[in-house]
């Protein structure tokens, strides 16, 4: 028997010789088709004819296997046979006391020298992919291998491995450790599929590599592992894991562990959902696995504000790229308050939209919104500043970075798009959408195969205004929620449902968005020049929101009407350090001093008096040192000095001047 085209053939001749059926049988059969002839004998060569084993009837099939048991590892025990030579390095380690690490008994060193010798044929045979090919009927065949070896135990007295997973093992390790291996007999079998809680995690962890195995390569690792052909190590520690731990104790072999049942433990959803958290991006698994809050709406307009951005859909003439706006929605009504357009998603873009808002809202002659909730990517920068809590809105949420469904603008966006946007413009949708939602991009053939052919390009202009009158159209539809707002459009909730407790507009806000800007520095750690007048810091305490060795702070003020300053707030950066308050001085001359002057005055005292109180309550403590000991020949020296008894010197008491002129 050999193999013709990968697959196990007998020659006529045998099955003719060997009584499995007669010439007029196997010409009857070969002529209707009924068994496979991959080729035809006779020819200038001689060649004779092969049948395919497989496609015999049953009857013969089981004829031939009886006629020839092992007759598919006929060739290969042949080759085994003609390639085995006895390793003498291997003779030369087993002799050696200080190689194998102990004296071996004659009979041991031949049993592995010949087991070494078995070992080189096989790895020899692994190395010859020609040669593998044509005697297995394809690529290097473990099972048939180890049978093979398995045949020959009684003409070489070899002590190999029987089984499949042992006989492999064991060449791995040969090919590792070298001789030494053969020593331990420390090997395994098939085992029992019971996967305790170790060989679960295992599991687990080859699932979770970087290339994102399928469950099949999973258990193919697993498989190689245990046969200890992949090494497996904790990325934390950096110690390989034995294969050795995961051999089942009562029966001494390794767990086999089969991929339906992998499969089973990597689907179990306790197991899914731990490896989806390790495989998926962040943002991907918490949208689509982890659990959200659930929430519902408010009563009162401008009790919350939420913010985002988006990208106009339609793009410029002059740059091929989208208008980037900002938008300030009122969540209880779903109107646009504020709204601007920037060709830079930047720190500018959010101001202007702080700006309109403010404008509306002061137009209005409404509150300062309750709350508000942002993004941390253009925001963070305010969180001690601006967008503290209690600084301009009494209550800020800053939503967890790429959470878009934790926005409220997120949503509101989608709806006016689909709503508003969509029936007023054309080519506006997404290239993965469904239905009339779809639009598709011709791509355009160029070196970068990245532009696409849109209809039609706008100017900055029409799109910025477009989207303002889409924004009007939005906040003048009738509210979604007619059950709780019947006959009402959002303008009207907007408009009608204030929330009574809002606080009266924050000047603070609108001096740091709205008003003039002033870079000017703190003097003598109590007053800062703001249009050509001093004004206080409210407390010396102050000073700590300062940067190390900078006085310097920019002054931001709503002027009135003649443009001076009524309310002077200042910041180092964009931090809020301090709301300043106006110097009032008094008439030097005592002869000339009002109520006024001397109401002016008691203040003045206050503040240096509450800087004297700070400077006291902050006094730094006193240190003392000690100089190393002295050597006992140093200390008899200054026994025999005279003693001289040093004065002490007088520590002057800083007090401040009660009375001190300024």
């Amino acid at each position: 028997m050999e193999y013709y085209g990968n697959r196990l053939c007998i020659s006529a001749r045998e099955l003719v010789d060997g009584g499995v059926m007669s010439i007029p049988n196997y010409k009857a059969m070969a002529s209707r088709g009924r068994i496979d002839v991959v080729r035809r004998g006779g020819g200038a060569a001689g060649q004779y004819a092969l049948v395919a084993v497989e496609s015999l009837p049953r009857d013969y099939r089981a004829k031939v296997q009886a006629l020839y048991p092992d007759g598919d590892l006929t060739h290969l025990k042949g080759w085994v046979c003609s390639n085995y030579e006895i390793d003498q390095a291997a003779v030369a380690f087993f002799h050696s006391r200080e190689q194998a690490g102990l004296d071996l008994p004659p009979e041991k060193i031949k049993e592995y020298v010949v087991n070494a010798s078995v070992l080189n044929c096989c790895i020899r045979l692994y190395e010859r992919a020609a040669t593998a090919q044509k005697l297995f009927g394809g690529k290097y065949n473990w099972e048939q291998m180890a049978n093979a070896i398995t045949a020959l135990r009684e003409e070489y007295g070899h002590t190999l491995p029987t089984s499949t997973l042992r006989f492999r093992k064991k060449v791995n390790e040969y090919k590792k450790e070298g001789y030494s291996c053969l020593i331990s007999g420390k090997f395994g079998n098939q085992s029992a599929r019971k996967v305790d809680y170790k060989t679960e995690r295992l599991i687990l962890g080859l699932a979770i590599l970087p290339n994102k195995p399928f469950n099949t390569t999973t258990h193919d690792n697993y498989i190689s592992f245990v046969c200890g052909e992949l090494e497996v190590f904790d990325p934390k520690t950096g110690e390989l894991m034995n294969p050795d731990d995961f051999i089942d104790k009562k029966t001494g072999e390794p767990k086999e562990l089969s991929e339906s049942t992998i499969c089973n433990y990597l689907n179990k959803p306790a197991n899914k959902v731990l490896i989806e958290q390790r495989l998926m991006s962040w943002t991907t698994f918490m949208h689509e696995q982890m659990p959200h809050v659930h929430r519902h709406g408010g009563d009162f307009s401008l009790s919350q504000i939420t913010m985002d951005d988006v990208d106009l859909t339609r793009k410029l003439k002059d740059t091929k790229q989208r208008v980037h706006a900002y938008y300030a929605y009122d969540v209880v009504s779903q109107c646009v308050v504020g709204a601007s357009y920037a060709r830079k998603k930047d720190e500018g873009l959010v101001v202007d939209c702080f700006r309109d808002m403010f404008r509306l809202i002061e137009k209005q002659g409404w509150g300062m919104p309750a709350g508000i909730e942002v993004e941390n990517h253009l925001m963070t920068q305010y969180k001690d500043g601006f967008l503290q809590a209690g600084v301009a809105f009494p209550f800020v949420h800053f939503c967890a970075p790429q959470n878009s469904q934790e926005k409220y603008a997120e949503p509101l966006n989608g709806a006016k798009k689909r709503s508003v946007i969509h029936k007023n413009h054309e080519g506006i949708g997404r290239f993965y959408g469904k239905g009339k939602w779809r639009q598709e991009y011709k791509k355009v053939s160029d070196e970068t195969n990245e532009l696409y052919e849109d209809k039609e390009y706008f100017s900055w202009d029409q799109l910025v205004a477009e989207d303002r009158r889409d924004s009007y159209e939005w906040n003048h539809q009738l509210h979604p929620n007619q059950k709780k707002f019947p006959g009402m459009t959002r303008w009207d909730v907007l408009c009608e449902r204030i929330n009574p407790t809002l606080q009266p507009l924050d000047k603070l806000t609108l001096a740091r968005y709205i008003g003039e800007r002033v870079e000017t520095s703190i003097r003598r750690n109590s007053t800062v020049r703001v249009a050509h007048e001093d004004w206080w810091l409210s407390d010396t305490s102050v000073l700590e929101k300062l940067r190390p060795n900078d006085y310097q702070v920019t002054a931001y003020y709503m002027p009135d009407e003649e443009g001076k300053p009524t309310e002077v707030y200042i910041f180092q950066g964009d931090k809020y350090i301090d709301h300043v308050e106006k110097v009032q001085t008094y008439n030097r001359v005592m002869a000339e001093q009002t109520e006024e002057d001397t109401v002016n005055y008691i203040e003045q005292r206050k503040k240096i008096a509450k800087f004297s109180k700070y400077v006291k309550d902050h006094a730094i403590d006193e240190v003392g040192i000690l100089k190393p000991s002295a050597t006992p020949q140093q200390a008899e020296a200054v026994a025999l000095e005279p003693q001289i008894k040093e004065e002490q010197p007088v520590r002057s008491q800083w007090k401040p001047d009660p009375i001190a002129d300024i």
